[in-house]
């Protein structure tokens, strides 16, 4: 046991290397600055999972992380639809998340996006043709962006996220 202990701390962690902060800060700072001047004040993000595998998920939580923590460039995550400027949808939509997801989309307050985030959510995915799938998010709602990867890392929704400031909104 002791082998093994003194053998996992001499060798260097497994995981793969992060984005470089330098370019991370300027990307995350350049989604501030494009929210400030199209919406004169910050981003406001609403999340929804409309039946994904959660893979997706934790990259879009990781945007709140001590690594990128995206609140001090101004983006949030806020709980509310009302209070939201984008719709951050995850996941193929599931029948039984149809109506809750165009619920949704009708009490969030003009202007506003609509983007997908995931292969799922762009045309099924995985669940594609599923008896339980009505398909990707443009089944229900007009999507502004979309954001492909299974899953997308936290970079891509960013350069998504600024891509999107140059759009008009609903």
């Amino acid at each position: 046991m002791l082998t093994l202990l003194f053998k996992s701390l001499a060798s260097s962690p497994l995981t793969e290397p992060g984005p470089g902060a330098v370019e991370l800060a300027a990307l995350a700072r350049e989604v501030g600055v494009a929210a400030e001047a199209t919406l004169g004040r910050s981003l406001s993000i609403r999340e929804v999972d409309a039946g994904s595998c959660n893979g997706c998920e934790l990259e879009i939580h990781a945007l709140s992380n001590a690594f990128y923590d995206i609140d001090r460039f101004g983006l949030k995550f806020v709980a509310s639809p009302r209070h939201a400027d984008v719709l951050l949808v995850t996941g193929p939509v599931t029948r039984n998340m149809g109506e809750a997801l165009k619920r949704t989309y009708d009490a969030t307050p003009a202007p506003k996006w609509v983007v997908a985030a995931g292969d799922c959510a762009l045309n099924g995915g995985l669940f594609a043709g599923s008896y339980a799938v009505m398909g990707g998010v443009q089944a229900v709602l007009p999507v502004d962006l979309s954001i492909p990867g299974c899953p997308p890392t936290p970079t891509a929704l960013l350069k998504g996220l600024l891509g999107l400031m140059a759009m008009p909104a609903r």
